[in-house]
């Protein structure tokens, strides 16, 4: 089975962000292994230094078993379609294990961004950082849907 990580920086506070992460999960456990792990945001202070010790935090949570694909306002944009035929098709290269990784309010550190193995963005809107784990989940929920033929998509 396909293992999955999403980390992210900071909890969710809002229980309908909550509710529907969780829905989510469940839908993805005919799928996938998911696993969410958190890491702790930082106090808006000084936001190279914020940047650069939630990028640590990041970095620690990596595995170099993971194909890591960054959420990313920077990154690449591409359709759900897209989406789908890009994962397949690292599916069809071996490769079973994807994070995605979630930076906090301020983005990433420009140290953490090496670690990228892909930088994909959702939109040009901009998203906070917890409506962006629920909007990761969809669409990896999504994916299989749509790499599966299954109804959902449309």
């Amino acid at each position: 089975m396909i293992k999955i990580k999403i980390v992210c920086v900071g909890k969710i506070k809002d229980a309908y962000l909550d509710s529907g992460i969780k829905e989510y999960l469940k839908r993805l456990t005919s799928y996938a292994k998911v696993e969410i792990i958190e890491v702790k945001d930082e106090k808006i202070d000084n936001e190279d230094k914020v940047k650069e010790i939630e990028g640590k935090r990041i970095i620690e949570k990596l595995d170099k078993d993971y194909y890591n694909i960054f959420i990313d306002l920077h990154g690449k944009q591409m359709s759900s379609e897209k989406l789908a035929v890009y994962t397949q098709n690292l599916i069809d290269r071996g490769i079973g294990n994807l994070c995605f990784v979630i930076a906090g309010s301020l983005g990433y550190s420009k140290e953490v961004l090496e670690y990228a193995n892909f930088r994909l963005s959702l939109s040009e809107m901009t998203f906070t950082h917890q409506m962006t784990r629920l909007l990761v989940l969809e669409q990896i929920y999504r994916v299989f849907k749509i790499n599966n033929n299954e109804t959902y998509h449309k």
